[in-house]
């Protein structure tokens, strides 16, 4: 009997160690990374809150999980490295699905897709090619695929690769002078800053840059690697938000062509 006794009480505290664990499991909270600096995908608004795109989307999703959302503000180049420490859960910041990306991290299924363009001056006649950027000063944001084409295909031409830390500082130095072209997703150039009083004298220059190896086709949320209950979770999710419409009704807000791509 005292044998029973003791396993029942055995039984007992298990469970009871057992319950909280379930209980936090229950109440959901998704930590996404994001890059304040990338309007119309994510920026500050004049009272210091997150806005854009991938905003309302990631609130979307958790409100079809009964998740909460919590924002975690981070330059971009840091975010895998975060996503490995456990600092945030996912990496909802315009990130483009690349080999070696695979290589670190995990991904859902696609959420955007938009090409890469170089902008300049209006007339400058540039075109995104080692040739004709020789000796000009190019501006990218650490960590991008941008970065890795412009090192890969303009820098052994003898362009200036130059790297910030954001976006918003690339587009002052361009502004100012600094910088004779900057590239970087061309819905993020066309919104964030062409079609905005910053950007007037800007254009895009030639056609959009290509290299499926570097650039990717798409991009998605990053996940931690094997983390197959969020990407599970993440995908379910932003299918039924594509097939109630709310995920057209949220790119609609920001894009006036379909961002989600074929």
């Amino acid at each position: 009997m005292k044998r029973l006794i003791a396993v029942w009480k055995t039984l007992f505290a298990l469970l009871v160690a057992w319950t909280p664990a379930l209980l936090a499991k229950d109440c959901k909270v998704i930590r996404f990374g994001v890059d304040p600096s990338y309007p119309p995908f994510e920026s500050k608004a004049a009272d210091g809150s997150l806005v854009g795109f991938d905003i309302d989307l990631g609130k979307a999703l958790c409100a079809k999980l009964n998740a909460k959302c919590v924002w975690v503000e981070n330059d971009f180049d840091g975010m895998i490295p975060a996503l490995q420490a456990r600092k945030i859960d996912a990496v909802l910041s315009d990130m483009s699905v690349t080999e070696k990306r695979r290589q670190q991290i995990d991904f859902t299924n696609k959420i955007a897709s938009s090409p890469t363009r170089m902008v300049a001056k209006a007339g400058s006649n540039l075109q995104p090619t080692g040739d004709s950027l020789r000796g000009k000063s190019i501006g990218v944001e650490q960590g991008t695929i941008q970065e890795t084409y412009a090192k890969t295909y303009f820098e052994p031409k003898g362009a200036n690769v130059v790297s910030y830390q954001n976006q918003d500082q690339v587009y002052a130095d361009l502004k100012s002078g600094r910088l004779d072209a900057s590239l970087q997703d061309e819905a993020q150039a066309e919104f964030g800053f062409l079609r905005t009083p910053e950007g007037k004298g800007f254009e895009f220059c030639g056609p959009e840059v290509n290299d499926p190896k570097i650039l990717g086709s798409a991009a998605a949320i990053g996940l931690r690697k094997g983390d197959v209950d969020l990407q599970n979770a993440l995908n379910n999710a932003l299918a039924e938000l594509l097939k109630d419409g709310a995920y057209q009704a949220i790119a609609k807000k920001y894009f006036d062509f379909n961002i989600y791509g074929d």
